[in-house]
């Protein structure tokens, strides 16, 4: 890596390698890869619409995406207001420990505070100590809960 890495807001240009990021992801955390398609499903939900339902930054250096980190905006009923909820933040093999991960936080919080929101929630699995030890390094509080999945089909 020769330059530092810059986080911006990704280009529909970047799907193909986001798509790539995502299996990598899927990959690390022991999940099955993402269902055909997802390149397509992603281009609408990004920058199909004036308000994009979801939000994605890069982190990329050389003209190579290294990382990436998804979000976007919703409720919580108990405090009757909306926060913003960071789906995924994923860096590749290698690009861990630079400070990258910490410039997509950073970009995910600036994006909570252009849209009024109060605050960033995620989770993580409750294996991956490096996630977890750099998430607290960063001022993150953890709450233990359960995720669950139930389909509709």
């Amino acid at each position: 890596m020769s330059r530092r890495p810059v986080v911006r807001p990704a280009r529909v240009g970047d799907l193909a390698e986001v798509v790539a990021l995502i299996g990598e992801h899927a990959a690390y955390e022991k999940a099955d890869p993402p269902a055909a398609g997802l390149e397509g499903r992603l281009e609408r939900l990004l920058f199909g619409s004036s308000e994009p339902r979801l939000r994605c930054f890069v982190a990329e250096s050389d003209g190579r995406v290294l990382g990436y980190a998804t979000c976007s905006a919703e409720v919580s009923t108990w405090d009757g207001a909306e926060y913003l909820h960071m789906d995924c933040l994923f860096l590749r093999d290698g690009h861990r420990g630079l400070g990258i991960g910490e410039a997509l936080m950073n970009a995910v919080r600036d994006e909570a505070r252009a849209l009024g929101l109060g605050h960033v929630e995620w989770q993580t699995p409750a294996w991956n100590d490096g996630a977890i030890r750099f998430y607290e390094r960063i001022g993150a509080v953890a709450k233990d809960k359960r995720r669950f999945s139930l389909p509709v089909d």
